[in-house]
């Protein structure tokens, strides 16, 4: 069959993308639909992707706003419970290889829709468990199907940049970060009314669930580079082992952030009880805003650049807040940094899922997995180099990754035009 080549009107501003016959078809569109039904669909596309997104963060914050009414249910001491919460970061980190091979295997489509309903579901078997070692192992498949769900719905938003022939990846990773505000809030409601974390759960999976019938009718068909041969195992190229590695700076910056901020705020910035989570507000919000407008920004001035201002932006941050520990000048030093970390991992993953080498979920896995490493790795540093000298120094030395972040990224090749 021949493919048509039609040029679409403007759907958000920006230079319209071409959508071919032959591309109706791949992604699950009757040649003979007209043009208007296939803007319609496009636009759920990407819809139904971010609703995913927004799902997925919903699901991981609901389970994160609970942690001290399942430790009181359990009675569980401060120990007990950091050993059962490393269940979820090994159950993530060991499904990375089998993800880039599942999703390059069967297709994002087929592994996004199984593992959202794995995913809701090891949700609720978390509010279930009334011992330690049962809530080890509902952990440890939460984690395992996070990343599932976390790999092919971002090959999933590679298939839709390519339709769209745009950068979109940084909007559907703010969809996420919003999505912690909203799982934060029903959280603080749901513990205000006196609900316990099983009815809370099975509420949040059965929006999921509903969601994710909805969007399996419009997720993309075939991924990008789909039809292509590529390895599903192999050794990543230099290009893919850059991009880990600024994931890698970036995301040890961000884990200090998440597990070090409130600490922070009470030992250096000397605030009292009740502001010691504006640091960590302050962060988030910054990082959520940003990650709107990454997308734009990136268009415009491309990746290369956008990689460096992130990495000096971070820098500026950290040094302000380590500097100048004071309540306000600390809040804009958090600013910065939510700032700079912001569109790092979005526009890396972007990048890696258009790798020449390997399939966009293999390319995935390989980047997220050294960018993983970082945020595991992050916090206990932080604890370390604090303990042998003070949690400034601590923070200060941060700045090397962030440092690093502008170092590698200034080695890229700058993007070609779209």
């Amino acid at each position: 069959m021949t493919a048509e080549s039609r040029e679409i009107k403007s759907i958000d501003g920006a230079l319209a993308p071409t959508v071919s016959v032959t591309d109706q078809e791949r992604n699950g569109i009757p040649a003979s639909e007209e043009l208007q039904p296939s803007l319609s669909r496009l636009r759920m596309h990407r819809i139904c992707v971010g609703a995913i997104f927004f799902m997925h963060g919903l699901c991981f914050a609901s389970w994160a706003s609970r942690i001290p009414s399942i430790q009181e249910k359990l009675s569980l001491t401060a120990a007990t419970l950091g050993t059962v919460l490393f269940a979820l970061p090994v159950g993530f980190f060991i499904s990375l290889p089998f993800a880039g091979w599942f999703v390059g295997k069967v297709g994002s489509k087929k592994v996004v829709v199984l593992s959202a309903v794995l995913y809701a579901l090891s949700l609720v078997s978390i509010g279930t468990a009334s011992q330690a070692l049962e809530l080890f192992f509902c952990l440890f498949s939460f984690g395992f199907f996070a990343n599932l769900l976390n790999i092919s719905i971002n090959t999933q938003a590679i298939a839709v940049e390519r339709l769209y022939k745009k950068k979109l990846m940084a909007s559907f990773h703010g969809l996420w970060s919003l999505a912690g505000f909203t799982g934060a809030a029903v959280g603080t409601w749901m513990i205000g009314n006196g609900f316990a974390p099983f009815p809370h759960y099975v509420v949040i999976c059965m929006v999921f669930l509903l969601a994710n019938v909805v969007c399996s009718f419009y997720l993309v068909t075939t991924d990008e580079g789909q039809d292509e041969k590529r390895p599903l195992f192999a050794m990543p190229d230099k290009s893919l082992i850059g991009l880990g590695i600024i994931a890698f700076c970036s995301m040890m910056a961000e884990g200090a952030m998440f597990d070090w901020s409130g600490v922070y705020f009470i030992k250096v910035v000397k605030v009292k009880q009740e502001f010691t989570g504006l640091g960590y507000t302050t962060f988030m919000i910054a990082m959520a805003g940003m990650r709107f407008m990454a997308d734009g920004l990136s268009h415009r001035f491309g990746l290369k650049k956008i990689l460096q201002a992130s990495g000096m932006l971070t820098t500026a941050g950290l040094l302000v807040a380590v500097l100048m520990p004071q309540m306000l000048t600390s809040l804009v030093g958090f600013f910065l940094i939510g700032m700079g970390v912001s569109s790092v991992v979005p526009l890396v993953y972007s990048a890696a899922g258009k790798s020449k080498t390997l399939s966009p979920g293999t390319a995935l896995t390989a980047v997220s997995s050294l960018g993983f490493m970082g945020l595991l790795i992050g916090p206990p540093i932080i604890g370390f180099i604090a303990e042998a000298t003070s949690l400034r120094i601590s923070f200060l030395a941060i700045t090397i990754m962030a440092l690093a972040v502008v170092a590698f990224s200034s080695r890229m090749r700058e993007e070609p035009k779209p």
